[in-house]
């Protein structure tokens, strides 16, 4: 039988006999990886009992749970491509990820099965079911009745693994296609990058709907058969207890704002800590030296996105400098081009373009978008402006299309202009974002009005029925007119200018 590229595959061997831990919770209870085996097993076939194929997609939508990173194992082993969403989604965002996926499992927080069920079962879906926090719902109970799924679908590296939705420039969600093959390179490549070893600990506070909680930090534990400390989200204090216990931990930078802010976060509490990764959003090299200076460990900084997994780090042993992202990962080529793809001179701006095994296979249902993202020679355009020096590494300074990144997730202004634009009295907006204390950037609205007397606060309670919380303005400004150049462009570089102080103390 020829080998199997069966991400859980691979997992299952270097986890397979581990005496450790695999799950650690807040109450202390366990989870040991002969028990995560089994679990996955009954959630794989449960899914297979719920008519799930091979090549299948289960779209999920669930606050984090033990059964949630077991329902994301099992689609792996039985072959399922796995679609996890923003649990901050409405239910009109939902709508158009199931109408695009066409998947033939939904599997939702308990909460939300009402609201979406008669339309998911409109759009083919065979069945929707329940999981809530506490591991409970219909998925849960259909896991511990139905038969194991005891063996490995035997998957070639191009298989599909996961498809994970990235917002787009005119509003409408692109879904990324990950195969097996990009996140086996992905993980082992971050495994000798950051030095993975046997004892590692790793506490685990991020979501799992997006590469760096789900891929990344769950990923590579996984692949070094480590205890996971698993949080339901990220809470300063509750983290600050832990980190004695760890080794290894993955954050935005906002968990490092706020563990700063924390009176018992020094460097005694860390001195068992071998790493501090960041990523999803620009560290501040301010947060940097700050968090030197408490606990004596500079943090790790990374750069990633949803398309390719991991790119850049800054190295494990060698100096990791404030505001660069490192170097390329093992595999991972990466260069600096202009707009026809022409490698800039080292120390000269351009946009960053990268090739390897880790990229994705391109964008669901999306050929002409796919297309056009690509290279003749393969490389994959990311549209971040980058430098890259003369030994390689590489400093973001800058980044196309507009894109907002607040407390590291992806917002386009484009998805929020439309729907302020289509409000009664408004003439036009402009999305951007500007410094913020805490989550990177906060996102405003600049708004023209017909005269019409609308307020801050009601402009943001209509959002909020149509965006998920994230992607809501933190403020709106009510103006006459927008800044344009010659050719009517709006120039949101002058918006970000001159409200850059909005969010300072």
């Amino acid at each position: 039988m020829p080998s199997n590229d069966n991400l859980y595959a691979l997992l299952v061997s270097r986890f397979t006999g581990a005496s450790n831990p695999a799950f650690i919770v807040p109450s202390g209870e366990t989870l040991s990886y002969q028990e995560l085996d089994a679990l996955v097993g009954r959630y794989a076939g449960a899914l297979v009992r719920l008519g799930v194929k091979p090549g299948d997609r289960v779209t999920v939508q669930i606050e984090k749970s033990l059964a949630g990173a077991a329902l994301y194992l099992a689609a792996l082993r039985m072959g399922a491509v796995y679609n996890p969403l923003n649990t901050a989604y409405t239910a009109s965002e939902l709508e158009y990820f199931i109408s695009d996926a066409q998947p033939t499992v939904l599997v939702v927080a308990p909460e939300k099965a009402d609201a979406i069920s008669r339309s998911a079962l409109e759009h083919g879906v065979l069945a929707v079911e329940t999981l809530d926090a506490d591991d409970l719902g219909s998925m849960a109970a259909l896991a511990r009745d139905a038969a194991p799924f005891a063996s490995v679908e035997q998957l070639g590296e191009n298989n599909l693994a996961a498809i994970l939705y990235t917002s787009g420039t005119t509003g409408k969600s692109k879904g990324a296609m990950i195969t097996h093959g990009n996140l086996i390179s992905n993980i082992a490549a971050l495994h000798e990058a950051w030095a993975f070893q046997p004892g590692d600990v790793l506490l685990h506070a991020l979501p799992i709907y997006h590469v760096h909680g789900l891929f990344v930090a769950l990923g590579t534990a996984l692949y070094n058969a480590s205890p996971i400390i698993w949080l339901p989200k990220f809470d300063a204090t509750q983290v600050a207890d832990l980190l004695p216990k760890a080794t290894v931990m993955m954050g935005v930078p906002t968990f490092y704002t706020r563990l700063l802010d924390e009176p018992t976060f020094d460097a005694a509490l860390v001195k068992h800590m071998r790493l501090f990764v960041a990523g999803s959003a620009p560290l501040l090299a301010e947060t940097h030296a700050k968090f030197f200076d408490r606990t004596g460990h500079y943090i790790l900084e990374r750069y990633g996105m949803t398309e390719t997994g991991m790119i850049t780090s800054n190295p494990y042993d060698g100096a990791r400098i404030a505001g660069t992202v490192g170097y390329p990962l093992p595999g991972v080529t990466v260069r600096v081009a202009d707009a026809e793809g022409l490698e800039m001179t080292a120390g000269e701006p351009g946009v960053i373009e990268v090739n390897g095994p880790n990229v994705f296979s391109g964008y669901w249902r999306m050929p002409q978008k796919t297309c056009e993202e690509f290279r003749g020679d393969g490389y994959f355009i990311t549209g971040d402006i980058g430098v890259r020096e003369a030994d390689g590494r590489i400093s973001i300074v800058g980044r196309a299309k507009d894109l907002i990144i607040t407390g590291g997730f992806n917002v386009y202004p484009k998805e929020i202009e439309t729907e302020i634009d289509a409000m009664p009295g408004v003439v036009e907006s402009a999305v951007v974002g500007v410094p913020h204390p805490d989550f990177g950037e906060g996102v405003i609205a600049i708004v023209v009005t017909n005269g019409a007397a609308l307020v801050e606060p009601e402009i943001i309670s209509a959002l909020k029925e149509k965006l998920a919380r994230f992607k809501l303005p933190k403020r709106v400004f009510f103006v006459t007119d927008l800044p344009r150049n010659a050719m009517g462009k709006v120039q949101k570089a002058e918006l970000r200018a001159r409200y850059a102080a909005t969010f300072k103390a």
